[in-house]
């Protein structure tokens, strides 16, 4: 007589806790918000000026002693827990081509680990400025990637690095 009970309990918990039918979940989408970006002029030691995102509160000016008259500049974003490098060299009468190799050859590294790389030409004929910009998908190091060049005088070479191990899935 005493199971009765327990066995009327366990039937109505059985029909009472069935509920409706599991429905899948809406594929979702990656939302990153960030702040509407403000520019302020950088005026390092080098010979152009730009300007960087208020977002960045760092900037590291580089001497490459003796590295073809180099220099450069590391723009640190902490929030983003990534930096931009920028180098900058000179270009002479004999080094146009090699530099154009080592900027191409550094983007083509990442082959190995990316999935695809996109280029995507860049020309300013007013003021003579052209180069080409380097998306890199996958587990690269680095996403980003470019480099300017008026022919003449100047060369400016940079890429993008996350402080975080590469995995595209995530990032």
């Amino acid at each position: 007589m005493t199971l009765r009970p327990y066995l009327l309990l366990a039937l109505t918990l059985a029909l009472f806790s069935c509920g409706s039918d599991p429905l899948p979940k809406p594929k979702a989408m990656l939302r990153l918000d960030y702040q509407k970006p403000e520019y302020a002029k950088v005026d390092l030691k080098l010979p152009f000026t730009f300007e960087k995102n208020t977002n960045a509160n760092d900037i590291n000016y580089i001497k490459l002693d003796g590295i073809n008259n180099s220099s450069g500049a590391n723009i640190i974003y902490p929030n983003m827990k990534g930096t931009i490098y920028l180098t900058y060299k000179k270009v002479t009468t004999t080094n146009l081509d090699s530099l154009l190799r080592d900027a191409q050859n550094l983007t083509q590294k990442h082959t190995l680990k990316a999935d695809e790389i996109e280029s995507i030409v860049y020309e300013n004929p007013s003021k003579k400025v052209f180069g080409m910009f380097y998306e890199v998908g996958g587990n690269a190091a680095s996403q980003s990637q470019f480099y300017v060049t008026d022919s003449l005088n100047h060369f400016l070479n940079g890429s993008l690095y996350f402080y975080a191990k590469p995995n595209y899935d995530s990032i």
